[in-house]
């Protein structure tokens, strides 16, 4: 199996589904807490449009809530994106108490083997996990990327 991450912010609609269809992704993983993006412009990331497109491309959808920061966790790195003066959108890398508590709360909690072995029934072999920010260091599936890198030497791709 291979991994890969992938934000929406900065995509078009276009752009955004090339990169799943020429990276030949079979399996794409939701991780969001809410699977909604406000306003028009990354409407096709919305839960109803994003299955069906995915879908019509013989993509396998699935979410992963398990895998989604708690609202607490998401108002800490809200927090220091304030003291930055950093939109969500704009970010670059996510802060130090993010990491810990999402690893703390959410990482530790997650049960990768039995997820890894239903990647395996399914034939899952290319495999993308997505949240909306552009840059996977500013995104929680950075983290969740690193923990399959580092415990099951599974190489990671960000697109």
């Amino acid at each position: 199996m291979e991994f890969f991450t992938i934000g929406v912010y900065n995509s078009t609609e276009k752009e955004f589904f090339e990169k799943l269809t020429k990276n030949r992704i079979d399996t794409f993983c939701d991780i969001r807490q809410r699977r909604g993006v406000r306003g028009a412009k990354y409407s096709y990331v919305n839960s109803n449009k994003l299955q069906q497109k995915l879908y019509d491309l013989e993509i396998k959808y699935g979410y992963i809530p398990e895998l989604a920061p708690t609202t607490e966790i998401r108002e800490l790195q809200k927090e220091i994106d304030l003291e930055k003066a950093e939109l969500k959108r704009e970010r670059h890398e996510l802060g130090k108490v993010f990491i810990i508590e999402y690893k703390n709360k959410v990482l530790k909690n997650f049960d990768f083997e039995t997820y890894l072995e239903k990647l395996e029934q399914v034939g899952s072999s290319r495999i993308a996990f997505f949240c909306v920010e552009e840059f996977p260091e500013a995104c929680h599936r950075s983290i969740v990327t690193d923990k399959l890198k580092e415990k099951y030497n599974y190489h990671i791709t960000h697109l």
